[in-house]
């Protein structure tokens, strides 16, 4: 029987593996290997073996990511419950002002876009769902920090430290606990310029038995966001989104 400690090894070099496909964009055993300063039979045999499955294909000496991640990923997003019910208010919300919505998780200590939709005002920024950003960096993973346990803020913010991304991203502790505290008295949460330069966002937290699920934002442009009457309205379109989600989620069928 093969060691225990051999095993979990293994399964971590082949995920290491599967991650540096994807960061390549496909590559052959010899690139691999530099880069995992591994022998190249070593890696020749971990590719052949991913390439036995549906997540790892082969063509012309190269290996790369399958679309079964896509599959598996798709089918985890429609089987949850919280992008069921919310997909449809988010497309309403869409409709009546036109910006981009997006519903954001916490996954392993980072905002992740869980789903988008947009508008035809909508700014145009690469996201995508699975897009992950650090939370302190942005209105919607400030809403979900600032209602999660203490023990856990602690644990992400000593994992991933406060990572800047502009001038205005908040880099000091305090600051942010401030913010935190803020966002807890108000019941939203907003930024500009914090994770990219020219772009702003309100959010505001999904509760759901005082646990918080994710949270709704409405992005903009910083000049959009800072001008207090819109902001107010959209503050009003998430609440009122939120509303409804939250009593779907808990009494719908």
């Amino acid at each position: 029987m093969p060691n225990d400690r051999t095993s979990l090894t293994t399964v971590a070099r082949a995920f290491e593996i599967v991650d540096l496909l994807w960061e390549l964009d496909g590559a052959g055993p010899s690139e691999v290997a530099a880069r995992l300063d591994l022998p190249d039979s070593t890696v020749y045999d971990y590719l052949r073996s991913l390439s036995e499955t549906r997540y790892v294909t082969r063509d012309n000496g190269e290996y790369r990511l399958s679309s079964y991640f896509l599959t598996i990923g798709g089918k985890m997003k429609y089987r949850n419950r919280l992008y069921q019910v919310a997909k449809p208010e988010m497309k309403r919300v869409v409709a009546e002002t036109d910006e981009l919505v997006g519903l954001t998780i916490e996954n392993d200590g980072r905002a992740v876009v869980y789903h988008q939709e947009e508008g035809r005002q909508a700014l145009s920024l690469g996201t995508y769902s699975g897009a992950a950003t650090p939370l302190h960096t942005v209105a919607t993973g400030k809403a979900i920090l600032a209602y999660l346990p203490d023990d856990r803020v602690e644990e992400i913010l000593d994992e991933h430290s406060l990572e800047q991304r502009t001038d205005q991203t908040i880099t000091d502790l305090d600051v942010l606990a401030r913010e935190l505290e803020e966002i807890r008295e108000t019941g939203y949460a907003v930024d500009w310029d914090e994770q990219v330069v020219g772009m702003g966002m309100a959010a505001v937290p999904i509760l759901i038995d005082e646990q918080v699920l994710g949270s709704f934002g409405i992005v903009v442009p910083t000049g959009r966001i800072r001008d207090p009457t819109y902001q107010e309205e959209i503050l009003q379109k998430l609440q009122e989104m939120t509303n409804k989600v939250t009593i779907n989620y808990q009494y719908g069928n």
